[in-house]
Formats: C-alpha cells, structure tokens, sequence
C-alpha cells in the first residue's frame, strides 16, 4: 500500500510539474525588454541628389529626434550598396538609409538577415545612358559598342531594358564597369561609346558635349530603398518607426521650403542652387511601399537573375516589412 501511495505522489508531482512548463497555473517567466538603445548607426550618402538627407543633416532632425531618448545617431558615409548590406549583415550599421534595390536583393538572396522598411526614392529620369557620338540615334545602335558604368546597379539595369526594348541584350555590347564619373571619364576621351550616369554626373558629361540616349522613364522606375538589419529591427522596432517619422519630417520641410532645401544641397553637393531645382523634379520621395514598387523589384530581381548576377531567385515580399 505504502509502494502504491508514494507511486501516486510521484505521479502528481511529475503532472504539476509539466503543467508549469506548460504554461499552468505556474507563472511563466517575463520576457526581457529591450536594452535602452545607445547609439543609433545610419549611413550618409548624398549622391545623386538626395534632398532629404541632406536637409535632415543640416537640420539634425534625426540627432535632436534622439537625443531625447538618450540615443546617440552616429552617420556612416558608406556608399557601396554591397558594403552597406555587408555592415547591416555585420551589426556595424542598423539602417541603411539610401540603399539600391539591386543591393538589397543580392543580399537578401544571398542569406542576409536585410529588411526593406521603406522607399527612399523613386527616380528614372536621373539615371541615364550617356553617348557623344551623333550616329548614335537609339539604343539599337549600341551593337557592338563600348559601355561602361557601374555593373549589377539600378544605371545597369537601365542599359539591359534599353537594349531588350531593341530586341538586343547585354551581351551585344562590350561592357566595362567602372564607377560614375571613371564611366563619364572614358566616354569624354574617347575611350567609351556609351557611359552610364545619374545626378550631377549626367550634367557634367552634358556640359562636355555628351547627351542622353535613353533613360529610366518607362523601362525601370529606379527604386532606392530604406534598409535595415533585421535583428535591428526585431529587437528595437520602435527605433526603426521612430527614424521613418523623422525622415518623414525632413520630406516634410523639403516641401513646405523648397529653397531652403535647394540652398542646403546645393551647398552640400557644390552644385548651383540652378542644378538643384532642374534635377529636383527627377525624384519621388514618398516613402510608402506600393505594388508598383513590389512590381519593380521583383523585375530588378529578374533582371540579375537573367544577367547571372543572382543565383538564387527570392519572394520580394519576404524581405518587406514596413513599418507604420
């Protein structure tokens, strides 16, 4: 009787027990909150013409928006889109303010915890295809001819839709990467038919004799993302909406004081206050994520995926998470 009792207790034991791992009546353990966030690590990039962020840096909004929470917001000037994703892969940088699809892309495909928050913007008119040559007329006469520019980019992608509008691909041209102005550099000697160019760059090969063959308009909407890690973004959420309504702030003062926002860029770039208002119009800042940017990555996506600049094709949608 005394082996049957001890048995039952035993067994009553072992059931309270797994009914407080369970979740019973026992009190689960509190999940740990966050730890107060001491510094805040976005990039700086101002090329081509990247209005709000420069506002926002004349202005410090971002600075002074954390500084009430004890934030310190440091600003990295890393423009590589692949070092960028690199560093958010790497916990030494948490947004990625100004980041080309492309950029995002690879390296969401390529295992990188990056997540798209926003659009930073949205500009086909300011990257273009540049030539010097007057038998140059379209996009077809290209056959053959030297290009160069920044490979696997939004100027990239620009190039292989002006060509497949031809019926032509990236392999009916010789192509050369290089950086922007190494790209407007070879096409001003003569040692590029073609040179690909966005911002000040496409003003500067203008003033030099080139023109634009073919731009975004129509083929590409050019869409430049706002990108963070998403452990960052999993662990302090409230940071990442707190940045979006700042940068919002910076759109914000751009619209309602245009000049204000021209003289700051215009000081900041070294252009004329007269370059800035011509390139202004080129750029959509409008930060909510729409179908037809859903629509324009996932043709980005297919794009490296035909060039064999990707391997491994993604679901765009999983690496959105806008936050509200």
């Amino acid at each position: 009787m005394k082996k049957k009792l001890l048995a039952l207790l035993l067994t009553c034991m072992t059931l309270t027990a797994l009914l407080a791992g369970c979740g019973g009546d026992a009190k689960a353990p509190e999940k740990k909150a966050a730890a107060p966030l001491k510094e805040l690590k976005v990039t700086y990039v101002k090329a081509p013409l990247n209005i709000p962020s420069i506002v926002d840096k004349t202005n410090q909004t971002i600075v002074k928006g954390f500084e009430k929470d004890g934030t310190k917001v440091s600003f990295p000037e890393i423009t590589s889109g692949a070092k960028q994703t690199e560093a958010l892969a790497a916990g030494s940088l948490d947004i990625a303010s100004c980041l080309g699809g492309t950029s995002a892309i690879l390296a969401a495909s390529n295992g990188a915890d990056v997540k798209v928050v926003g659009i930073y913007s949205r500009a086909p008119k300011a990257f273009n295809i540049m030539v010097k040559d007057p038998a140059i007329k379209t996009a077809a006469d290209l056959k053959g001819k030297r290009v160069a520019g920044p490979k696997g980019t939004i100027l990239h992608q620009v190039l292989a839709a002006a060509l497949a509008k031809e019926k032509l691909s990236l392999k009916d041209v010789e192509f050369r990467s290089t950086g922007i102005p190494a790209g407007i550099n070879a096409l001003l000697a003569g040692e590029a038919d073609a040179a690909l160019a966005a911002g000040a760059e496409v003003l500067r090969a203008q003033r030099a004799g080139a023109r634009v063959l073919a731009n975004g308009d129509g083929l590409v909407n050019a869409t430049i993302v706002v990108g963070v890690s998403g452990k960052f973004l999993k662990e302090h959420p409230e940071a990442v909406k707190k940045y979006m309504a700042l940068h919002q702030e910076s759109i914000d003062f751009m619209k309602k004081n245009p000049d204000k926002a021209y003289e700051f860029t215009a000081k900041e770039t070294g252009l004329s206050i007269d370059d800035v208002k011509l390139m202004a119009p080129w750029y959509d800042f409008t930060t909510a994520i729409t179908e037809k940017d859903i629509k324009d990555l996932e043709e980005t996506q297919e794009f490296l995926l035909a060039n064999d600049m990707q391997k491994k094709k993604i679901d765009i949608k999983s690496m959105l998470a806008e936050v509200k």
